[in-house]
């Protein structure tokens, strides 16, 4: 994978303290990137769940372009988001009336329909990244972890791009912390 001026990254992280109780405190981060320049967003929400912070922080990445229809490479530690949209679950979703495959209301149906637009505005690649890896630690197995990562996005990646793209997802789960941290 090259990384170069015409591609727009995006990294996104969300997060939530207490996510299944009643009363909990939500935050959510991204970091942009465009040829050598570089944004950071994040935010928080109390009461609220993880899942709807890893689609926030996403949500808010989009809304922050100025240009239209660039070419952007997503990663997330998100396998419900990176689903949803590399297997296409969404286009099922829409067909059935925002139903699921068991007839359920879809989850998070409001930041579904705010994000899907944005597949027609832009030319989108998601990818999926292993979260909270500590690539410092002894006890960490990066070339296990890097060999998933392919595994998850295909063998374009080298391990600096793996390297890379980790340490991008650990600052978004920083600043998704640091959101939490401004509702406390």
């Amino acid at each position: 994978m090259q990384y170069n001026d015409r591609i727009l990254r995006i990294y996104t992280d969300g997060g939530c303290a207490g996510n299944q109780s009643e009363e909990n405190l939500g935050g959510w981060g991204a970091v942009m990137e465009f040829g050598s320049a570089s944004k950071e967003l994040f935010g928080a929400e109390p009461n609220t769940t993880n899942n709807r912070m890893e689609m926030t922080a996403l949500l808010e990445a989009f809304r922050a372009i100025r240009k239209p229809d660039q070419t952007i490479y997503v990663f997330s530690d998100s396998s419900y988001l990176m689903d949803c949209f590399r297997k296409g679950w969404y286009k099922n979703w829409q067909k059935n009336g925002w139903k699921t495959s068991k007839k359920t209301p879809v989850e998070n149906q409001d930041l579904w329909e705010q994000l899907l637009p944005y597949l027609d505005q832009h030319q989108i690649s998601f990818f999926r990244v292993k979260g909270h890896v500590n690539l410092d630690s002894p006890q960490t197995d990066t070339q296990k972890l890097y060999r998933k990562f392919q595994e998850w996005n295909g063998p374009a990646f080298t391990y600096e791009d793996f390297e890379y793209v980790t340490e991008k997802n650990n600052r978004c789960d920083a600043l998704a912390n640091q959101g939490i941290d401004s509702l406390r």
